[in-house]
């Protein structure tokens, strides 16, 4: 009897130590699979650092990381700490244009104090997209905006070749800051280049957004061996793909720092955001 006892608790035992490694073997499979589940990304929201109104009045300290931003999106613009440099984002990837015309990969530690990004998810297409020139590519993107809705926001991708092209960056800026229009007269730097591939990434706001980033468009450029690129002021000629992406979420992260409590972003900077996106 004490045996058959002793084997029944056994057997009892065994099942149980069955059930548990079983059980164990289960969630060690499903935690596997989470793993290995793509997290689902944020197609519909664009993902704003700071104002552009905060930007142009002076305030060029980094607000965020690098690798923070590179979680809210995988295109878009902006620019770095102490302006040094223009940034377009492609890929997933952080490109920085600096002052000299070189192009880098951004520093994941590196601030941003202005910066829009989105996961790109393309809800309208045109393939052999032709423009002669700026005035005509925005003219006919806005007629593409007005048929989905000029009350939304838009990302754009043109992957192709521009017989020109006139792209600017500027100098990394010491403290203490003057206004972006005001270093743009003496630092802005502009390379011109001519039967150039590559890709325009772009950014339409509409008319309501004049007080937290330009109304219209804002044009940044990298060229497909990633040797050039920066701010866009001019094109001319271009033909390739058009890739677009509508959104109707944003969010935006405000700078938290004595130069953002003490700017007046009451007061209008139409003319001075004009200045600064169109050049001189």
């Amino acid at each position: 009897m004490p045996w058959k006892r002793k084997g029944k608790k056994s057997m009892k035992s065994k099942n149980i130590k069955k059930g548990l490694l079983a059980s164990a073997l289960l969630c060690g499979a499903l935690l596997v699979g989470c793993g290995n589940t793509t997290v689902k990304k944020d197609t519909d929201t664009l993902y704003q650092v700071a104002l552009l109104q905060s930007l142009t009045a002076g305030q060029y300290d980094g607000v965020v990381t690098v690798e923070e931003l590179s979680k809210h999106g995988d295109i878009g613009l902006g620019t770095f700490d102490a302006i040094n440099g223009e940034m377009i984002v492609l890929d997933g990837v952080v490109y920085q244009a600096l002052g000299d015309g070189t192009i880098a990969k951004a520093d994941m530690k590196e601030t941003v104090p202005f910066a829009t990004v989105t996961y790109m998810d393309e809800d309208i297409s045109v393939k052999d997209f032709e423009s002669d020139d700026m005035n005509a590519l925005k003219s006919q993107l806005d007629d593409i905006v007005k048929e989905n809705g000029a009350n939304y926001f838009y990302m754009i991708r043109m992957d192709g070749s521009c017989d020109e092209i006139k792209v600017r960056s500027e100098l990394k800026q010491e403290k203490p800051y003057k206004s972006l229009d005001v270093v743009l007269a003496s630092d802005q730097r502009e390379y011109e280049y001519t039967d150039s591939e590559g890709t325009l990434v772009a950014l339409y706001c509409p008319s309501y957004m004049d007080k937290l980033n330009t109304p219209g468009w804002h044009f940044h450029y990298l060229s497909a061996d990633k040797t050039t690129g920066g701010h866009v002021l001019d094109v001319k000629g271009f033909t390739g793909d058009l890739k677009m992406d509508k959104f109707t979420e944003f969010k935006m992260v405000c700078p938290e720092n004595e130069i953002f409590d003490s700017l007046d972003l009451a007061v209008d900077q139409k003319d001075r955001i004009k200045e600064v996106e169109q050049g001189k």
